[in-house]
């Protein structure tokens, strides 16, 4: 009897992935560990590439910590379109942003959901909403490798994975987890942001390193990666991500980066 994959050590079949209709690429941004500024990395991406005329959407895979609404001020809630989720744009460059927060009556409630309850909204929200026509469709995952950012990897098909650290050793180590994650489920390692790896003196505009020299060339060499992003530490950007107006945020030091990185990510975009 020759029994299921599962029972004999291997893995379980799955069901083959997918990507919504009228997206032309996926790309995953993660970091395995939280608190390095991944939602921001992923916001800002859009904002940087939206302003360029592309059409950008972002799908908050982070169910139980979502930043994206607050992020871009986005409050309203996404609407029924036909059998599908219909998710809203943002005021001023209409990126569509679909996250669970935009579905609690309460943004401040927490969703206290066990990991397959939590797959089972990933699939959903990912087989069921109507995105349109998008030239990138950004996937912000949650820290860790568990339940939430695998069933992402096994449900869509990625285009490629954006990780995200900082310069201190302890949050590289841990990125590299999720590194190790894309590559065993077949995604393409895009690249690796290093967020807040300067800054500039507000009185001599030099450039100092206020978390140590970092690991960004180390962790690509390791790795493979061409793309490298190193973005400065910038308190106003704190500001308007408070106040939901990361939109308006101008700095080339921050947005030019990361649009070069994302066209030499994909080069035809």
């Amino acid at each position: 009897m020759s029994g299921c994959a599962a029972a004999q050590g291997g893995p379980a079949s799955l069901p083959e992935r997918h990507n919504p209709e009228g997206v032309a690429r996926v790309l995953a941004v993660g970091s395995g560990k939280g608190g390095v500024g991944k939602s921001t990395v992923t916001a800002l991406s859009a904002v940087a590439l939206a302003r360029r005329g592309l059409k950008v959407g972002i799908f908050d895979a982070d169910l139980t910590g979502p930043s994206i609404p607050k992020l871009l001020g986005v409050t309203e809630r996404p609407t029924g379109y036909g059998e599908g989720i219909l998710p809203p744009v943002t005021s001023t460059l209409k990126i569509s942003v679909l996250s669970m927060n935009l579905l609690l009556e309460d943004p401040r409630r927490p969703v206290i959901w066990r990991g397959p309850l939590i797959a089972q909204a990933i699939r959903q929200f990912w087989g069921e909403t109507v995105w349109g026509s998008l030239d990138l469709l950004l996937v912000d995952l949650p820290p860790g490798t568990s339940d939430a950012p695998l069933t992402v990897f096994q449900t869509a098909r990625l285009d490629g994975f954006l990780a995200v650290t900082t310069p201190q050793g302890l949050a590289g180590e841990v990125m590299e987890k999720s590194l190790h994650l894309a590559r065993e489920l077949d995604t393409p390692l895009a690249g690796v942001v290093e967020n807040q790896s300067y800054a500039l003196c507000p009185c001599c505009g030099k450039t100092f390193e206020p978390f140590g020299p970092g690991n960004l060339q180390s962790i690509q060499d390791r790795w493979g990666m061409d793309v490298g992003i190193r973005l400065p530490l910038d308190p106003d950007l704190a500001a308007l991500g408070d106040r939901g107006k990361l939109e308006e945020y101008r700095n080339d030091q921050v947005l030019t980066p990361l649009e070069e990185g994302l066209r030499a990510i994909f080069p035809v975009m």
